[in-house]
């Protein structure tokens, strides 16, 4: 038994899945699954059960998931008190993002952090705002959007970070784009165009898939209007919903930081009568002890927040 299977070990437990465990490790599947034969091999029996796509703990994994979180835990303690005493001549930053500012923002912070940075290593994982907030154990910062909810591991710090629009868009040959004006600078949001809730209704949308933050949002909104909500398709990805909404399929909900670069073959519209807004956070695991790594990307974050 070696300290990387118990490691290994505690990111399967904390993702109930080998496949997601191996990219938050940066290790291959079969690496990952051959550790783990070594160590229940150690053990002289079944420390999981495959489940569907993913896998479920014995009891004896179970309480073996105890000892190994608190083992993985210690083990980044003391990388980030080595980095500490280092300073940012060398380190690792591992980032986590959900779609919008993974897509958006993260890049370019990634590049000024690089540029002052340069011996810093890092590591980026994606995902909607639910799966980051699930993979906050094997990141070391994360930023979100949507709400942060109440599941969060101890020692966890909330940053409030920037605000962000989320704005209905359709093709500009869309009858309801053609009814608010879109053949006007107004119609493409420029100076404010607005369509109201209860326009929507009777138009087929194309939603983000389960556990989004801007689908949360979205559905909120309509369900507190009354507006019944014809979905047409689910998809991930904004640049899915994009696409599906240039192919026909409906309307679909976008944050306004994804529209920038848009050629204009779609427009978009703020929700009326108020804008449809959601803050985006930064959430710092770990934090009574972060490293000196995480708190200058925190700070450059935060400076380009405000």
């Amino acid at each position: 038994m070696t300290p990387d299977q118990l490691i290994t070990f505690a990111a399967v437990a904390e993702h109930r899945n080998i496949s997601r465990a191996a990219v938050a490790l940066h290790l291959s599947q079969p690496a990952v699954s051959g550790q783990l034969r070594q160590l229940q091999d150690e053990f002289g029996e079944p420390l999981y059960l495959r489940d569907g796509r993913g896998v479920r703990l014995t009891p004896a994994g179970e309480q073996l998931a105890s000892y190994a979180t608190r083992l993985r835990d210690t083990w980044r303690q003391a990388h980030a008190y080595r980095d500490a005493l280092r300073g940012l001549e060398q380190g690792t930053l591992r980032i986590g993002a959900s779609t919008t500012p993974a897509s958006y923002l993260l890049p370019y912070l990634i590049a000024d952090f690089h540029r002052r940075h340069p011996e810093v290593t890092l590591h980026t994982a994606d995902g909607n705002t639910t799966e980051i907030v699930g993979a906050l154990g094997s990141v070391d910062i994360a930023m979100i959007e949507g709400p942060v909810g109440a599941d969060l591991p101890p020692d966890t710090a909330v940053h409030a970070w920037r605000e962000d629009e989320i704005v209905a868009i359709m093709p500009r040959t869309h009858p309801l784009a053609q009814a608010a004006g879109a053949d006007t600078e107004d119609g493409l949001g420029i100076n404010g165009g607005r369509v109201a809730l209860a326009a929507f209704g009777p138009h087929p949308l194309v939603l983000r898939e389960a556990g989004s933050g801007v689908r949360q949002i979205v559905e909120r909104a309509f369900a507190r209007a009354g507006v019944p909500m014809r979905v047409a398709l689910e998809i991930a990805g904004v640049e899915g919903v994009k696409e599906a909404v240039r192919a026909g399929m409906g309307i679909g909900f976008v944050s306004a930081m994804s529209m920038r670069h848009e050629d204009g073959a779609l427009c978009l519209f703020s929700l009326g009568p108020e804008p449809l807004t959601r803050r985006l956070s930064i959430l710092v695991p770990h934090a009574s002890a972060p490293s000196r790594v995480v708190e200058q990307f925190l700070a450059l974050c935060l400076a380009d927040g405000t």
